[in-house]
């Protein structure tokens, strides 16, 4: 669980704080949705593979993250308040048009709980966007629920979609272990095309 300690700007409140009764002072403290997207919540790292940084066309493209619970601290008016982020679902965009939205954060290969494919040749940006929902605690009292979510992108990661049929079909030309496959450098000419048949898929 990450845990941070600072001034998050937290002006509302929605607790009762002191006992009116005894004199104390009756602080009314909220934290809005407002309030939570402005929170320095860390995005996740994404992890889409191969590792090597290319896959064939049309072979799966492991999708991963590692989201996990975020927990900061400020005070108010000298009174402590925790913000909670919790990770609740996670949006990739494959770059060619299509998208996948899913509850589970995945898992490495060769678990394939979330995976896309490419059907054409070129450079794609993979991008994950995590949505938070939030909880808040005002002096170590219960969790409350803050109203509405958060949506957190993540470092988009480059990945070469490879068309290895010219290679299935030319039995003439000779497979060098070291040098196959081939990735050209990223250009305007290599980007990869749409995919004309893209979707948003949720698991």
């Amino acid at each position: 669980m990450n845990q941070t300690s600072q001034d998050l700007g937290v002006r509302c409140y929605s607790a009762l704080v002191g006992d009116p009764a005894a004199g104390g002072a009756a602080v009314v403290i909220t934290v809005t949705r407002e309030d939570f997207a402005k929170l320095p919540v860390i995005a996740p790292e994404a992890h889409a593979g191969p590792v090597d940084g290319w896959v064939p066309v049309n072979m799966d493209v492991v999708l991963y993250t590692d989201a996990e619970d975020q927990t900061l601290e400020t005070s108010v008016l000298g009174i402590p308040v925790q913000i909670r982020a919790i990770p609740v679902s996670y949006t990739w965009d494959l770059g060619d048009g299509n998208t996948i939205t899913t509850s589970e954060s995945g898992r490495p290969y060769p678990a394939k709980d979330v995976t896309g494919t490419y059907r054409y040749e070129g450079w794609y940006d993979v991008t994950l966007t995590t949505t938070y929902a939030g909880q808040f605690s005002v002096a170590g009292g219960p969790w409350q629920d803050i109203e509405g979510t958060i949506d957190v992108a993540s470092e988009p990661v480059a990945l070469f979609s490879k068309s290895l049929e010219s290679r299935l079909v030319d039995g003439d030309v000779p497979v060098d272990e070291d040098a196959d496959p081939w990735i050209p450098a990223r250009s305007p000419d290599t980007e990869g095309p749409q995919d004309p048949e893209a979707r948003d898929r949720s698991l």
